[in-house]
Formats: C-alpha cells, sequence, structure tokens
C-alpha cells in the first residue's frame, strides 16, 4: 500500500482485504437488526393468544399493534440527527439498552393499556437501533461491495421476524405468549454489553467530525498496519457534499429533497405490505380455514425471503440499484395479488407466500443501502433514519388499512388484491428518483473500477 503520511480512509477501505475486525461490525450490526425485526414482528405472533387470554376483540389490537410502529417512527426521527451530531454508537448502545429494557418489562404487562404503552417504549428504541446500525456498517464497507454488505446485515430484520415466527409456534403452548417477550428483551441486553467494549465508532464520521488522528489510527490499525504511518486521516465522497449545516439540511436541500421524497414514498408503501400481513396473515389465514398453528407457521414464510437481499445487494454493486429495486417491488404486488387467489389451497400457499415475502423484503431490505449510498457523511445517519422513520407510519397504515377492511368484511382475495397495491406505488416512486436524479451507468462502472483498481493494487503491494 502507498504510504502516505495523509490517508483517504474510504481509499484505505478499499484497498484492504475485509479484515475481522470489519466482520466484527457486521455481526453485531446484523444481530442489533435481528432482534429488531424479532421484537417487532412479536406482537403480530402473540395477537391469537391476546385475544383467547384477555377475552378481547379482534379490533381491540389495533392500538397496541400501532404503538411499537409509532415508537418506531419516533425514534427513527430523532436517532438519526442525534448521531450526525454525537456519534453512531452512543447512540445505538442507548437504543438496545431501551429496546430490551420496554419488551423485558412488558412481558409482565396485566392490561391491554400497559402493554401498548411498553410497546410504544420498545418502538422507540427499536426505531433509533435500526438505523444507526444500517450507517455504521455501510460506513465500514469498500466501495465495491457495500450495497452487498449492507444488505446482508440488514437481511437480519426479516430473519428476525421469521425466526420470531418459528420460536412463538413453539414456545407459546409450552410456556405461553409472555415468554416471546421475555426472551426478545432479555438477548438485547446481553447484545448491549457486546457493543459498548467491541463496537468501534464510524471512523468516516470521525473523521468529518475531525477527531482526533490517534483515534482514528487506533480503529484502521485493526484493519491494516499499514495506517501506523499515517499522520492526518482525510475523506472523499462520491455523494455531493451539501452546504447544510445539519443532517437534516443535507436530507432536506435542493440537492436531495425529490430523491429523498422518492425513498420515503417507496420505504413507506413496502412497510404498509409488511405489517398489513405481518401482523394480520396469522388471522386472515386462520379465518380462511387453517389450522392456527399453520397459519403461523405460513405466516412467518413471509419475512423469511428477506435473505434474497444479499443477491440484490450484489446486483446493486454491478448495475442501477434503482432499477434491482423497481423490479423486485413491481414483482411483490403481482405475487401478493396472486396469493389472494390461492385461498383453500395450502401448498399453494406456502409456495406464494414464500416467493412474494422473498420479493418483498428483498426489496426493502435493499432501500437503506439504497439511502446510504445516495447521501454524503454529514447527513447519512439523518438520510437514512428518516425514510426508516417516515416508512413506519406507512406500517401504521398497514396495520390500521386490514383492520379496516375486515371491518367493512373484505374477503381473503380482496384483501390481498388492496394490499398488492402499494408494491406498484414503490416501484414508480423508484423510477421518479432515478428520473430526478440520474444513477448513470458510466458514473456508477467509474465507482466500481476505481473501488477494483484500489484493489489490484492492495493485492500487489505489500501488506
Amino acid at each position: 500500500m502507498n504510504q502516505d503520511k495523509t490517508i483517504n480512509v474510504q481509499t484505505f477501505l478499499n484497498e484492504q482485504p475485509f479484515s475481522r475486525y470489519q466482520w466484527l461490525v457486521f455481526g453485531l450490526c446484523f444481530f442489533v437488526v435481528l432482534l429488531d425485526g424479532f421484537d417487532t414482528a412479536a406482537i403480530g405472533y402473540i395477537a391469537p393468544s391476546l385475544l383467547h387470554e384477555w377475552g378481547i376483540g379482534k379490533s381491540s389490537l389495533g392500538p397496541v399493534m400501532s404503538a411499537a410502529l409509532f415508537g418506531l417512527a419516533t425514534g427513527a426521527l430523532f436517532a438519526g440527527p442525534l448521531a450526525d451530531r454525537f456519534g453512531r454508537k452512543v447512540i445505538l448502545v442507548g437504543s438496545a439498552l431501551l429496546f430490551g429494557i420496554a419488551c423485558l418489562t412488558s412481558s409482565f404487562a396485566n392490561s391491554l393499556n400497559m402493554l401498548t404503552m411498553l410497546r410504544f417504549m420498545t418502538g422507540i428504541g427499536l426505531g433509533a437501533a435500526m438505523p444507526n446500525a444500517i450507517t455504521l456498517m455501510s460506513e465500514y464497507c469498500p466501495d465495491r461491495r457495500r450495497a452487498m454488505l449492507t444488505n446482508a446485515m440488514f437481511s437480519g430484520f426479516p430473519l428476525g421476524a421469521a425466526l420470531g415466527g418459528f420460536l412463538a409456534a413453539w414456545m407459546i403452548p409450552l410456556w405461553g405468549w409472555r415468554s416471546v417477550l421475555l426472551l426478545g428483551g432479555a438477548t438485547p441486553l446481553v447484545l448491549v454489553v457486546l457493543i459498548f467494549f467491541f463496537m468501534p465508532e464510524s471512523v468516516r464520521y470521525m473523521v468529518a467530525k475531525k477527531l482526533p488522528t490517534e483515534a482514528i489510527r487506533a480503529i484502521l490499525m485493526h484493519i491494516s498496519k499499514s495506517a501506523l504511518e499515517a499522520k492526518s486521516f482525510i475523506m472523499t465522497e462520491h455523494a455531493s457534499k451539501s452546504n447544510a449545516k445539519s443532517g437534516l439540511g443535507v436530507v432536506l436541500s435542493r440537492s436531495y429533497f425529490v430523491g429523498s421524497c422518492m425513498m420515503w414514498l417507496a420505504y413507506f408503501m413496502g412497510l404498509v405490505i409488511f405489517y398489513a400481513l405481518i401482523n394480520w396473515m396469522p388471522l386472515l389465514m386462520k379465518d380462511a380455514g387453517l389450522a392456527p398453528k399453520d397459519a403461523t407457521l405460513i405466516s412467518a414464510l413471509f419475512p423469511l425471503g428477506g435473505v434474497g437481499a444479499i443477491f440484490f445487494g450484489w446486483l446493486m454493486d454491478r448495475t442501477n440499484a434503482n432499477r434491482v429495486i423497481t423490479i423486485g417491488y413491481a414483482l411483490t404486488a403481482f405475487f401478493i395479488f396472486i396469493i389472494g387467489q390461492a385461498a383453500g389451497n395450502v401448498g399453494m400457499l406456502m409456495l406464494l407466500v414464500l416467493v412474494a415475502g422473498t420479493l418483498m423484503n428483498t426489496a426493502q431490505v435493499s432501500m437503506p443501502a439504497l439511502a446510504a449510498g445516495f447521501y454524503p457523511t454529514q447527513g447519512r445517519a439523518t438520510g437514512v433514519a428518516w425514510m426508516l422513520g417516515i416508512g413506519r407510519f406507512g406500517g401504521i397504515a398497514g396495520s390500521i388499512l386490514v383492520a379496516e377492511l375486515a371491518r367493512r368484511q373484505l374477503g381473503f382475495r380482496e384483501i390481498f388484491m388492496v394490499v398488492a397495491i402499494p408494491g406498484a406505488i414503490a416501484a414508480v416512486a423508484l423510477i421518479i428518483k432515478q428520473f430526478a436524479h440520474p444513477e448513470t451507468q458510466a458514473e456508477h462502472k467509474v465507482a466500481v473500477n476505481e473501488a477494483h483498481l484500489h484493489e489490484q493494487e492492495a493485492q500487489l503491494g505489500p501488506h
């Protein structure tokens, strides 16, 4: 490697093999997002038990299902600007501690009002944790693999949601619904300790904030000993730098406003679908004639498909990211519509739910990587967090939508027909983003070729 006294941090990350230290960052962020998915989806899986134990109607579950989503939106909207100001790690530790304690306490709830309040507090922690995990991970990635690695990390969310379904189907008959929340609260508290002691702050953030050279060098030394020679650190951005003085100013600036709005709309619509189905699919399947255990297991197949995001990330690193995700949303709309036509056929439902879930979650999981690559460092945490935060209102809308459709006595087929529409809207939003902020093939090729050139130089030179 070139032993210049000044090291460009992103060039340094591009030149080095992906180190064990970066895999440690990946692993910790992955488990944050996995537990986020587990705790977010938990309420949908314990809903049938709540109806039975507390003797309440389905309509009474609306507030408790929406409470965590309001908390998620609140946490994300506040956490992004705070992270751009105070750092990613401190907000990540605090938010994981909050959602762990709140979820643990909710396992002892003795009323619907108490559970609703605790789910709101859980949501605030969850909403603050996820965007910081995504941002921190993306800022340790080389350019050539950023989307794939960020997507792989974020695939922990649907995996966590699916894991919640499989564990709930096993745990609830044995120990009751409280055991699911107990597990969802205790595990993050262990993770908080690991994050506090082993998770580094983002080096890109540290350079942007002009933090001491010694602190930056100490972190980069874990990636390569060549950082020892550095006397100072600089950073270049593929995204154009803004003159705005705050992260929110960057996101809302003229250069980024249309792209921001279209990503908000796409993510919003994706979460309309996700929460409409993750919260209500067990009940919809049960009402369609399936046994409760079968309904829960089939519903758990829907979020399981998020592992397809790794393939989308690979594509996004090599071609136009907007178009890749647009195709995912368009196919999502088609297959969700088809699910509605398969009522009563258990085998076909299992296949269609898995395919639709793979497509929907792959597109949705790819959105944070798209946002992380769209904004410069000075506004990245806010940009990712506000997309996630505003999108959470889509989750609220999705839960309310299915409740309203059920109240109007629409059938299984009609409900899935309506839920398919947001997928088409999300696809259109990303087409508009591409027109407003063209990601040209030439620009993408230059960035990727530059990253691969650094990699080849690193392989040929001494380490």
